[in-house]
This record gives structure tokens, sequence and C-alpha cells, in this order.
């Protein structure tokens, strides 16, 4: 019996040892979930954390993208709108090239000029050309202040004007000459008189126009410019 009571003894104090050894294993174990737990724990806040930063980031990248959407948008309006600017900036410049090689290509003929300042002209047994010796504009030079004739450097259609003065010498007047043919004829009978007339007439390169003063008529002018003779070629043909 002691010796049955001996090994009793001998396995009840093994298994407390074994007890004890499960118990330490177990506080280890326990200590180690805690901490296992407490990881879990901040690793979830951490995921939670996480998790908001991303739906705030996300919310922000959707904003971002609407907003580089927009823009994108507007700069897509706004080049086509630069691009339309451009056509029709092409186009105006070509215009204007247009206009310009066109208005280079044409002549330009306009004359003024009066005719003298020593007063009275005439009045003559025969009919003279009058000279409009004052010449403030002849673009073109198709006025001859020497010889008095208008030449039409191109074919077209020109305008013409004159006025005449009298100083109290007798009948004013004046022919207009076309060539060798006369077209008109403008006179008053009174002392002191002062008309004017015009003309629009189509010529041809090389045709002439004077003013001619007819036989027993005068004219009169002075620095004061009275009587003038002026031109110019209204558009080609």
């Amino acid at each position: 019996m002691q010796i049955r009571l001996s090994s009793s003894e001998r396995e009840l104090l093994i298994s407390k040892s074994r007890i004890d050894q499960l118990e330490r294993k177990n506080a280890v174990q326990a200590t180690e979930l805690t901490s296992l737990e407490r990881r879990l724990t901040t690793t979830e806040r951490k995921t939670s954390d996480l998790e908001k930063e991303n739906a705030v980031q996300a919310t922000e990248l959707v904003s971002f993208e609407r907003r580089l959407t927009s823009s994108e948008s507007r700069t897509s309006d706004l080049e086509k709108e630069n691009a339309d600017l451009q056509t029709r900036l092409s186009s105006s410049e070509s215009r204007i090239d247009q206009l310009e090689t066109e208005n280079a290509g044409k002549r330009k003929v306009a004359f003024y000029t009066a005719l003298t300042n020593n007063g009275g002209i005439g009045p003559y047994n025969t009919a003279i050309t009058l000279k409009y010796s004052k010449v403030f504009t002849n673009i073109g030079n198709a006025y001859n202040p020497s010889s008095g004739f208008f030449t039409a450097p191109v074919k077209g259609v020109y305008y013409f004007q004159f006025t005449v003065y009298g100083s109290g010498s007798g009948p004013v007047g004046v022919f207009v000459y076309k060539n060798n043919r006369q077209i008109m004829y403008n006179f008053e009978r009174y002392d002191m008189i002062r008309f004017s007339n015009s003309l629009v007439l189509e010529l041809t390169a090389g045709d002439e126009i004077r003013l001619v003063l007819p036989s027993g008529h005068s004219i009169y002018d002075s620095s004061s410019n009275h009587s003038t003779f002026s031109g110019s070629l209204l558009f080609t043909l």
C-alpha cells in the first residue's frame, strides 16, 4: 500500500507540474492574445482611418476629375473659337491682299487746276484753248498745263467739272472739246457772271479733253481762283 501511495503521489506531483506548465502556457497565450487583440484593434483603427482618408481622396478625385473635364471642355471650346477666329482672320487677310492687289492694278487719275493770276483773258478774234497754269493736284500726270489738254491714260469713265467767271468784258463762256469735237457750250451774256458745270464721260486711252474760249468771249481769274478745271477717273472699263 505504501508503494502504491508513493506512486500515486508521484503521479499527482507530475500532474500538478503539468497543470502548472499548462497554466503558465495559457497565461502566456492569454498575454499574447491580448497583445494580438490590441494590435488587431490598432490595425482596425488604422484601416478605418485609411478607409476614411481613401473616401475623402476618392471624393476629391471625383471633384478633380469633374473640374478637369470641365476645363478640358472649355479648352476645347476655346480652341474651336480660336480656330474660327484664325479662319476669319486668314479670310480677312486674303481679302485685304486681294483688294490691295486690285487697287495696285488700278490707275489713279485726278487733277485740279485754276486758270491764271493775271486777270482777264480775251476777247479774241479766234477761239483759243485755255491753259490752266495753276496746277494744285495732278495725280497720274494726265493733265498738261503747257497745252491745256487732259489725256485719258486708260479706258474708263471720267468726271470733269469747271467754273467760269467773267469780269465785264463781254460775253463769258467756254466750249468743252473731246478730241476735235465740241461736246458742250456754256455762256452768259451778262457782266460779272460766274457759272459752273460738270460732265461724266466715257473715254478710251488717248482721248483728249480741253476747254476752249470762244472768239469774242472773255474769262477772268486771279489769285482767288475764280475759274477752275478739274477731273478724275471714276472707274476703268
